[in-house]
């Protein structure tokens, strides 16, 4: 699990492998990705877009922009907790993601909270000898 708290809203992120959608023989490596943000300010917020910075194994960078996640641009009163679940392919077996949320309260001031960095990577598929 990875955690990033910018003024009192807290992100975890909890990255999988998708085995099932992946094709190592065609470059293809999918991971999904478990997102909670959790409102321990006293304000109202509402998420307005995303940023993404994905770097794959190879040092390749894509950077992603979109308003809301998963087709929602959720609010979030104080005490309140959103989750969504999402996806991302890459060409290697491993790279690394980080960004952040622009959100907006009450007063109408917006700002961005942070994405804390996760690594996507295959999961252990060493053996070991008896």
């Amino acid at each position: 699990m990875y955690r990033a708290v910018t003024r009192n809203i807290e992100v975890l992120v909890r990255p999988f492998y998708l085995e099932d959608r992946s094709d190592p023989s065609e470059n293809r490596y999918v991971w999904g990705y478990h997102v909670t943000i959790d409102n321990q300010s006293d304000e109202f917020v509402q998420l307005l877009s995303r940023y993404w910075h994905i770097t794959d194994g190879a040092g390749r960078v894509e950077e992603v922009r979109g308003a809301g996640v998963v087709g929602d641009q959720p609010e979030l009163n104080p005490g309140d907790s959103y989750q969504y679940t999402s996806g991302c392919p890459l060409p290697t077996p491993s790279g690394i993601m980080v960004g952040h949320y622009t959100m907006r309260n009450a007063r109408g001031e917006m700002f961005n909270i942070a994405i804390p960095a996760f690594s996507l990577d295959l999961p252990d598929t060493r053996r070991t000898v008896n």
